[in-house]
């Protein structure tokens, strides 16, 4: 007989589901998404801390010129060239602001040290190497990483009419550039905030420390050449530092300015500029000296 009162019911507990394909696949989408969206933000950030470097070691480097120059009786480092024309004929010495020679090869000057640490201005910036190499130049030759390089050592040379450039500079005037200024004492800047010291070069250009441009014109449908050319590291811009102390990025305008390394091969001739784009060169080079 019944009693009236309902049994308690006894229910199996509900199963847990896993996601299904299609959930996965959504979640994983997702993700995809916003990788897309934030490494480029994670680059760009990546890359603005190191033009923040890279101006910090062209600061620090025009610091060391200026406390030379103090400590020298107001006279400027040496800039010699080591490399070039049949004009230079500098010898190698540790009297020099850097005193190696770059290349694509497996020289000694690529990876030693002692060529910075050594030389003129080392001291002034505690002897670190890395002062003079920007955090993005990682540009090597096919037989420089085959010996498992990481990196040469620098990256920045000083403008060519700042200092004595040894027998270029002999008669009082740069050869290379005979009606114009050869800076040889800091008071005999009459701008400095408008003559640049020292400028990130291209890979494919740099090799000695001097940072050589010409005052000429020529004749055949271009409006100038470049001799030594200045990097791109920074999105299309280079850092320039001042005798004035201050460093600046500078943006270039023409895509011969930002020429794509090619490691192996050293820019041993001029690059000639088309008519009406030599605003990149123009820039340098009024910047780079004045009329005597």
């Amino acid at each position: 007989m019944s009693s009236g009162v309902n049994s308690p019911r006894f229910e199996r507990p509900t199963e847990r589901r896993g996601f299904t394909l299609i959930e996965l696949l959504v979640v994983i989408a997702m993700i995809a998404t916003l990788a897309a969206l934030l490494l480029p933000a994670l680059g760009r950030a990546r890359d603005r801390a190191r033009g923040v470097q890279c101006m910090n070691n062209t600061r620090q480097l025009v610091v060391a010129w200026q406390l030379y120059s103090d400590d020298h009786n107001g006279r400027l480092a040496y800039n010699l060239g080591m490399v070039g024309t049949s004009l230079i004929g500098s010898t190698r010495t540790n009297a020099n602001w850097v005193n190696n020679v770059m290349t694509w090869e497996l020289d000694s000057d690529n990876t030693n040290t002692a060529t910075i640490t050594e030389a003129s201005l080392a001291s002034y910036v505690s002897r670190s190497v890395q002062t003079y190499r920007c955090p993005s130049d990682s540009v090597l030759s096919s037989v420089q990483r085959g010996a498992g390089w990481n990196e040469r050592i620098r990256s920045y040379a000083m403008n060519a009419m700042v200092g004595d450039a040894g027998e270029l500079t002999a008669g009082g005037a740069n050869l290379n550039n005979v009606h114009y200024a050869q800076y040889f004492s800091l008071a005999s800047i009459p701008s400095p905030a408008n003559i640049f010291v020292f400028a990130e070069e291209h890979p494919d250009s740099i090799d000695d420390g001097y940072f050589l441009n010409k005052f000429y014109y020529t004749s055949y449908g271009y409006s100038g050449e470049w001799h030594d050319l200045p990097a791109s590291y920074h999105n299309g811009a280079a850092e320039f530092a001042f005798a004035d102390g201050h460093s600046e990025l500078h943006r270039w305008l023409f895509s011969h300015t930002k020429l794509p390394s090619v490691p192996g091969i050293i820019a041993s001739t001029d690059m000639r500029i088309r008519a009406g784009q030599s605003a990149d060169l123009d820039w340098v080079l009024s910047r780079t000296s004045q009329k005597r």
